[in-house]
């Protein structure tokens, strides 16, 4: 698939802006299945609302603000008056990790696996800023990474997908070929997870590094850590046919699969949960209303 000037390759903020009525949909058909878990007043399993307890912010009052959460010594040594923010605990931060290196910009059906990636991160996103979640972005392509700092609200999760659309943009534009290996680029993404934070990494796991699965053993016991294993059609079922490749030297060869391969256990899902890591295979052919079953396999995405 040639993404020179196709419109199935290319990130559109609106496509994304337009999947948090998918998730919200969702999180109320999850809503009204929910059953008491038990027999007294008050046991119904709800999502918390509120402030926390945890200060995540002093700043400047603003109009409407609740007077119970002035700060006086903040009031006092500046002559304004500041209040403290709150939000409920360090996991309620979380870090969506997209992958857009060059090994993620081809896709034989529907689009590239790094959109599928996009998407997938979006619904997860829309889904965490709705209960209440602050979300950020950490996005790596051929040439430079992108990051958007944690925020809460429609707000945040609108500077989200900007850093999406913008790193996605670059990364087509890029004429790099190789990989940088995954495992630098996580431990990159790690210096900006918040501690005790979440962190939702989309990717097909391409030239992982020599420590790649050191790193998610790692991360695996520290962190809530859940991986989206995107994967296109000719990698997990091969029709037959001429296919090109290149060789050592860069010289393009072509090779021909007599039989249709059929789909075989997915490794990097064997690897990863010989990590200890959650994780779910996305298939790109699918469209992303078709994500949301996998998706909530994750438990940190539709909670």
């Amino acid at each position: 698939m040639d993404g020179s000037g196709d419109s199935q390759v290319r990130l559109e903020a609106e496509t994304l802006l337009r999947l948090r009525h998918v998730a919200l949909a969702q999180n109320a058909r999850r809503a009204t299945r929910a059953q008491p878990v038990g027999a007294l007043p008050g046991t119904l399993s709800t999502r918390r609302r509120g402030r926390g307890i945890e200060v995540h912010d002093i700043r400047l009052w603003l109009d409407g603000d609740d007077v119970r959460h002035i700060d006086a010594n903040a009031t006092a040594r500046t002559g304004h008056l500041h209040v403290r923010t709150f939000h409920d605990d360090p996991e309620s931060a979380v870090l969506l990790f997209a992958d857009f290196r060059p090994s993620m910009l081809f896709g034989t059906k529907r689009t590239f696996k790094s959109v599928a990636a996009a998407e997938a991160l979006a619904l997860a996103g829309w889904s965490m800023i709705a209960s209440g979640r602050r979300v950020g972005l950490f996005a790596v392509g051929p040439d430079a990474t992108t990051f958007v700092p944690h925020r809460n609200g429609e707000r945040g999760m609108a500077a989200v997908i900007g850093g999406l659309v913008d790193a996605h943009a670059k990364a087509l534009e890029s004429a790099k070929m190789e990989d940088d290996s995954l495992d630098a680029c996580l431990e990159m993404a790690a210096q900006h997870l918040a501690p005790g934070g979440a962190l939702i990494i989309a990717s097909g796991l391409d030239a992982p590094g020599p420590s790649f699965e050191s790193f998610m053993t790692s991360w695996a016991r520290r962190a809530s850590l859940q991986v989206i294993v995107v994967s296109d059609a000719f990698e997990h079922e091969r029709p037959r046919g001429w296919y090109p490749f290149a060789t050592g030297s860069g010289r393009p060869e072509w090779g021909r699969f007599d039989v249709k391969t059929p789909a075989a256990k997915d490794e990097r899902l064997m690897l990863l949960a010989k990590c200890g890591v959650s994780a779910v295979r996305l298939d790109v052919e699918h469209d992303p209303e078709i994500m949301i079953p996998e998706l909530e396999a994750l438990d940190v995405a539709w909670t």
